[in-house]
């Protein structure tokens, strides 16, 4: 097998699995930059899910093909409203932010499960009929070598995942909003000194993480899952957490962690394809993401430099 025809099996599929991972670190990027922690990246990720595949189910015929594009609105929408309690927890009252996280992980499965049984009489919802499907680039797809990998079988949601990746960037690094938001997660006191609203900035911050983790979820809901039930999303909020990290709170080193997971986990799907993995149990492929999240993370932690006032409360006044 050439190299050429085995990037074109490892690449597509490798941005397919990556892709919900990106919009879930982008947020994640954007909450710890404020200096709020976000351990519910998986719950806003479960909540995007469920509303993403319930709204599908409801409106399909009502929106035809848009379907699936206004799903993933409502989804960041609702995720970001829902991300609400997180942010009045943590910044409001000052709960520990762990424990406040932790606490959107369960209430958002919780939440989740118990309206399906509700609305569907049973533990998961039915299989949608209207998911994202996969295209091919006119034009661009028939550039030699380079329209093979990168302009044909993709989804449109993967190339918005790298394009929002850039524009994280962009904001958070080039505009004023985004010095705003890195000056309260460094120095909350001196923000305020200046003029910032630091409880204003870390709540709109809080926001933006669980309109991307709900963008995330639904994307993998619509994409892979393609229904709701207690498996849906199963780690894929932390492998998110862990990208925030391993990217070192950056938008782009984000974007190349998520990328990193998701070969890690394309590779259950092409690896017996692929000649040096064909003779690897399927098993050692399944668990492969999440042991290359801990020897990632166990490699580049020591050397990630957080926010400085990532997870400390800020009360107004006391200088």
């Amino acid at each position: 097998m050439e190299f050429i025809d085995i990037l074109a099996r490892i690449i597509p599929p490798a941005i397919f699995f990556a892709s919900p991972l990106i919009f879930t670190a982008l947020g994640g990027v954007f909450s710890e930059r404020s200096g709020i922690i976000n351990i519910g990246l998986e719950g806003l990720m479960v909540m995007g899910a469920f509303v993403g595949i319930v709204f599908n189910l409801t409106f399909h015929e009502v929106l035809g093909d848009a379907t699936p594009w206004v799903s993933i609105f409502v989804a960041m929408v609702l995720s970001a409203i829902f991300a609400l309690v997180h942010a009045v927890a943590s910044i409001t009252f000052r709960a520990d932010q762990v424990v406040s996280g932790v606490a959107i992980n369960f209430l958002a499965l919780g939440v989740g499960l118990f309206l399906t049984k509700q609305w569907y009489d049973k533990g998961q919802t039915d299989m949608v009929d209207r998911p994202f499907y996969t295209i091919d680039i006119p034009v661009l797809n028939k550039i030699p070598i380079l329209g093979d990998l990168f302009f044909s079988g993709w989804y449109l949601t993967s190339y918005l995942a790298i394009i929002l990746a850039f524009a994280a960037w962009f904001i958070i690094y080039k505009t004023p909003f985004g010095l705003r938001l890195r000056s309260v997660g460094e120095h909350p006191m001196a923000a305020d000194t200046n003029g910032i609203n630091v409880y204003a900035m870390r709540y709109v911050a809080v926001m933006i993480s669980g309109a991307l983790g709900g963008l995330g979820g639904s994307v993998y809901a619509l994409t892979i899952a393609l229904n709701f039930s207690h498996a849906t999303i199963v780690g894929q909020g932390f492998m998110s957490l862990a990208a925030v990290i391993f990217g070192k709170w950056h938008p782009l080193g984000a974007l190349g962690a998520a990328i990193f997971f998701g070969l890690a986990q394309s590779l259950s799907i092409v690896g017996s394809s692929l000649p040096l993995l064909e003779d690897v149990p399927q098993i050692f492929l399944l668990i492969a993401p999440y042991v290359l999240t801990i020897l990632a993370l166990a490699g580049f932690i020591g050397r990630a430099e957080a926010p400085k006032s990532l997870g400390e409360a800020y009360v107004k006044g006391n200088r």
